[in-house]
C-alpha cells in the first residue's frame, strides 16, 4: 500500500533547533503525517525514541515535501521546499543577513519582520514571505495564557547575558549582581548563552547562595514563568521575555526603545530594577505595543500556520518568480562539512 503521508524534514545545525522545531514535529504528527530529523551539528544525541534521524541518502530517498530549519542555511541538495523559521528575534543585527539564497519561504514571526522581508522579497524575487508566528513559542504561549500575575514577594529576577564580548554586560555588572544577591530583598536566577566565556560562567556559578541560583536549562523559556522581570544586555531572549508582558532592564542595549529600561552605568542597575518591579503604566503599554509588533500570536498555533504556509506555497506552484542565487562558496563549505558531493534536488 503506497505511503500517503506527507514527509517533512527538520534540519538542525545547533542544539537549539530541537526546542524551536519540536512543536512543528508535533503539529505534523497531529495531522497524520511524518517528520524526521537531519543534524550536521550538536543536537542529534538529544533525540529520543520515535524521533527518526536520517542520513543524506535516506533524506533524498524519503523525498520530504519541505525541509524546515531555524538555522541560517540548510543543505540545498535536499528535496522539498526550503523553509526558514528563525532561531530568535532580532537582537540588534539586521534581519537581511539571513538572506543567503538558501530558502524558498520565510515564515516570519510578526508584522515588523514581515514588512521588512516582504519589501526584500518584492525587490529580489527569489523567496516568498508568509507570517506565521514563531513555533518555539507554542507551548510557552499556552502555558502563560491569562492575565499577568502580580509580582511575587520577594520578587524573582532572571539575569541572562549573551556571549559576545562586545555585547555582554556579564563582567560589567558582576559586582552589582554579587552585591544585590546577598541581602535577600530579591531572589535571582542566572542563566547564560551556551557559548558564554567559561571564566565568566564560573564566576557566576560561585555566587550561588540562598538567594541566587544558576540555571542550566537548555530552553530559557522554561524559566520565564518563574520570574517577575529580566535583566540582560543585547540578547534575542529579551524579546521572547517581553512577550510575557513583564519588564526588562538592559545594559547598553544595541537597539533600546520604550519597551526597555536601558542603562549605561552599573550605578543605575538597582534603581532600574526597582522601577521595573513597580510596573509603571507607560512601560507596560510600551511592552504590549512591542510584543504585538514582533509576535501578536497568543494562541500557541504558530506551528500549524507554518504547515499551512508550506501548503499554500506548494499550491501556488512551489516556485518563486526568480531562481535563488548561486552562493556557491557557502554551498561548497556546506557540502564539505556534510561530506556530500552528489547532485542537488530543487
Amino acid at each position: 500500500m503506497p505511503d500517503t503521508k506527507k514527509h517533512y524534514l527538520l534540519y538542525g545545525s545547533e542544539r537549539y533547533a530541537l526546542a524551536i522545531l519540536r512543536p512543528i514535529q508535533e503539529a505534523i504528527r497531529a495531522r497524520g503525517h511524518d517528520a524526521a530529523w537531519f543534524f550536521d551539528g550538536p543536537g542529534a544525541e538529544d533525540l529520543v525514541d520515535g524521533e527518526r534521524l536520517l542520513t543524506v541518502d535516506e533524506v533524498r530517498a524519503w523525498k520530504p515535501i519541505a525541509c524546515i530549519t531555524s538555522s541560517n542555511h540548510l543543505p540545498h541538495f535536499f528535496p522539498g521546499v526550503k523553509v526558514e523559521t528563525f532561531h530568535g528575534f532580532d537582537a540588534g543585527k539586521p534581519r537581511h543577513i539571513y538572506i543567503r539564497g538558501f530558502f524558498d519561504l520565510y515564515c516570519t514571526t510578526g508584522p515588523r519582520d514581515t514588512a521588512q522581508f516582504q519589501a526584500l522579497a518584492d525587490e529580489l524575487g527569489h523567496f516568498s514571505v508568509i507570517e506565521t508566528g514563531w513555533p518555539k513559542l507554542d507551548p510557552f504561549m499556552k502555558e502563560i495564557a491569562g492575565d499577568l500575575p502580580p509580582v511575587r514577594k520577594p520578587p524573582v529576577i532572571l539575569y541572562h547575558s549573551t556571549f559576545s564580548p562586545s555585547w555582554s554586560a556579564a563582567e560589567t555588572l558582576y559586582e552589582e549582581v554579587k552585591r544585590l544577591s546577598r541581602d535577600g530583598r530579591w531572589h535571582w536566577i542566572v542563566t547564560f548563552h551556551p557559548k558564554m566565556n567559561a571564566q565568566t560562567r564560573e564566576k557566576y556559578l560561585a555566587l550561588q547562595n540562598d538567594y541566587l541560583t544558576f540555571a542550566e536549562n537548555d530552553n530559557i523559556l522554561d524559566l520565564f514563568p518563574q520570574v517577575d522581570m529580566m535583566c540582560s544586555d543585547t540578547s534575542s531572549a529579551l524579546s521572547e521575555f517581553l512577550l510575557t508582558g513583564k519588564p526588562v532592564v538592559t545594559f547598553k542595549n544595541r537597539r533600546p526603545g520604550p519597551q526597555l529600561i536601558d542603562i549605561d552605568d552599573p550605578a543605575q542597575f538597582e534603581p532600574a530594577i526597582e522601577r521595573a518591579l513597580s510596573r509603571p503604566p507607560e512601560l507596560m503599554q510600551a511592552i504590549a505595543d512591542f510584543s504585538n509588533a514582533i509576535h501578536p500570536y497568543r494562541d500557541g498555533h504558530s506551528s500549524e500556520r507554518v504547515l499551512d504556509a508550506i501548503d499554500t506555497f506548494i499550491a501556488r506552484g512551489g516556485r518563486n518568480r526568480k531562481r535563488k542565487p548561486g552562493n556557491w562558496w557557502r554551498k561548497f563549505k556546506l557540502r564539505k562539512r556534510i561530506g556530500y558531493w552528489g547532485r542537488a534536488s530543487y
